[in-house]
């Protein structure tokens, strides 16, 4: 079973939707896809994710309330075929700390490397409606790619 690995700064916010969207796609499709998302950061370990992201992905029908915020460890490296970075300093940060092959998730679903912002830091809950719907694209064609074997 190939194994997933979704990265933003502090796994409360981009990570958690792409892992949400990404268990939905491989409930719906039926795919041995084991999806699990983490943090460069430990500043919210244990946490949930935060109140928008619940509620955005909630509107899509995909539940992410009991996720839990981690950091990445050094077993990670080992346990995931697939890393993908929400921006491209959780890409540089995840290949410091020894990842290798780390996909970028803007280099999927035609956004030409495109970072998703981090919607922790905008107010209001317009910021959350665009990263949903970009890490939901993104994830739907990285998925794809990872299930005919083109990655």
């Amino acid at each position: 079973m190939n194994r997933i690995l979704f990265v933003c700064l502090g796994n409360i916010c981009r990570s958690p939707l792409a892992h949400g969207v990404a268990e939905q796609l491989v409930n719906k499709k039926n795919l041995a896809l084991f999806i699990d998302s983490a943090g460069t950061s430990n500043w919210h370990k244990g946490e949930e994710p935060c109140p928008h992201s619940i509620k955005i992905a909630d509107q899509y029908n995909i539940d992410i309330s009991q996720q839990q915020s981690r950091p990445i460890t050094k077993e990670d490296i080992a346990l995931f075929e697939y890393v993908v970075a929400m921006d491209k300093q959780n890409k540089t940060d995840l290949e410091a700390f020894g990842f290798s092959n780390v996909h970028l998730i803007g280099d999927f679903g035609n956004f030409q490397g495109e970072d998703v912002p981090d919607p922790y830091f905008f107010d209001g809950f317009e910021g959350f409606e665009h990263v949903y719907n970009m890490v939901a694209v993104c994830v739907e064609d990285f998925i794809e790619k990872v299930e005919n074997g083109s990655l």
